[in-house]
């Protein structure tokens, strides 16, 4: 009698009450700033899983004014919250605009992939770019970070999240920081390209 229960709530239940979870670790670019939630290129990410058949659900744990220090604090409980399949990575951003030690940034992203891979997560690092006004030695390094961290620990690496996308006005809003929502699309597909070897892997985890 117990099984046939539990068989017949397996049928009823949506499924995407059983999807993998992928979880969004960002800051003001992955938490829609100055843009519509639903505009936002996260949850525009949920509709292209939703639409291609994808058993996934986004959860976007991310928080404007996130340095890397404060993700890595609260990740732990985001991890054993949600145990996701796959984690997105995208943080720096606010580091390098406060002129934060470059070397605690690493040091942070590098524990948080590792925390990640260690919860049994594929992780997808997503990097950022700053105005050139910081000067060729302070962005050089703050650039090479994540490429550096893709290949010691052996993540895929996505190496800016708005590369081409900050240069047009067009495309961004008056702060000239945060990308608006026609570039959200734009932003979607530069994920989408990296992100899906990942869902095959974790699929045959």
């Amino acid at each position: 009698m117990l099984n046939r229960i539990l068989l017949l709530l397996l049928l009823i239940l949506p499924t995407t009450a059983f999807a993998n979870i992928i979880l969004v670790i960002g800051d003001s670019l992955s938490a829609a700033y100055g843009i519509p939630v639903e505009h936002g290129w996260v949850s525009l990410l949920q509709q292209r899983l939703d639409s291609g058949g994808f058993p996934y659900r986004v959860v976007n744990a991310s928080i404007s004014g996130d340095t890397t220090a404060n993700a890595l604090a609260r990740l732990p409980r985001a991890l054993d919250s949600h145990e996701p399949a796959v984690v997105l990575l995208e943080l720096g951003g606010n580091d390098g605009l406060r002129g934060l030690s470059l070397t605690a940034m690493e040091s942070n992203l590098a524990a948080m992939i590792t925390s990640s891979q260690e919860a049994g997560a594929q992780v997808l690092l997503i990097g950022m770019q700053l105005p050139p006004n910081y000067g060729p030695r302070y962005t050089g390094k703050f650039q090479s970070i994540y490429h550096e961290l893709a290949g010691e620990l052996n993540v895929a690496l996505l190496p800016s999240l708005v590369d081409g996308i900050g240069t047009e006005l067009n495309l961004m809003q008056s702060d000239g920081i945060h990308p608006n929502a026609i570039a959200q699309p734009l932003i979607v597909d530069r994920v989408w390209k990296e992100l899906l070897p990942l869902l095959d892997q974790a699929d045959h985890q």
